[in-house]
């Protein structure tokens, strides 16, 4: 093994990514069928990552370039680094406050959630697991069994039933945070390529960028602004 710390840090990546690929396949392609199956039925697929950096899984999936129209992210404001490191911590261990984060967005019967967070442990991934539940809303959970089973009942970041994430959900991407881009964009693909078989023309944003894009995206843009919260 190389000196370089890069080096090293490349090689734990690739040899990770390698094990999500051969282990996670079964799961991702039944997650991606869910989302697919939402789309077809012209249903949002919500996804939220209740903490500091689980945020972002769900930021990865929204108003992405080549990424699903119908993905509504979860961005509230109370676990958003940006609103404070710190602030963020004390609120995601806050019983009950995903609750009242699911209500502002509308979550009800028959939607999907894909529930982004790395420990799996704490009050607000729980709530929000537990309250889909309630709705009878079904569930992704992109979490990492082993840090839930390793992270002892009494943590203080642990919701009080003292659950793990992976327990409560429908399917669950076994992961990591710096994984989870890898895992959730495959689950997008798999779900764009089972929309193509299904003679489903793909619902994919284009690059604002790009030759083109706004038009594409403009015929979207009027259609799903009243629906997807942070559009």
């Amino acid at each position: 093994m190389s000196d370089r710390l890069t080096t090293q840090y490349l090689e734990q990546v690739t040899k990770h990514m390698k094990k999500l690929h051969d282990e996670e396949g079964e799961s991702i392609l039944k997650a991606a069928r869910m989302v697919a199956d939402q789309i077809k039925e012209d249903r949002l697929v919500y996804a939220y990552g209740p903490g500091g950096h689980s945020n972002l899984g769900s930021q990865e999936l929204f108003f992405r370039a080549g990424g699903l129209m119908h993905v509504s992210a979860i961005l509230d404001e109370g676990t958003l680094l940006s609103s404070g490191a710190l602030r963020s911590m004390a609120i995601e261990r806050t019983p009950g406050y995903s609750s009242i984060v699911m209500d502002e967005y509308g979550l009800q019967q028959g939607d999907l959630l894909i529930i982004i967070n790395a420990y799996g442990i704490n009050s607000a991934t729980i709530d929000a697991a537990l309250e889909a539940k309630k709705r009878s809303i079904r569930t992704i959970g992109v979490t990492s069994r082993s840090h839930a089973d390793e992270t002892p009942a009494d943590h203080p970041a642990r919701h009080p039933s003292k659950k793990n994430l992976y327990e409560l959900v429908d399917v669950v991407l076994d992961s990591s945070t710096f994984a989870n881009s890898f895992l959730l964009n495959a689950m997008a693909a798999e779900a764009i390529g089972m929309l193509a078989k299904d003679g489903v023309t793909p619902p994919i944003w284009k690059s604002g960028n790009a030759s083109g894009g706004d038009e594409w995206n403009g015929q979207f843009i009027e259609r799903f602004k009243g629906k997807i919260k942070k559009l």
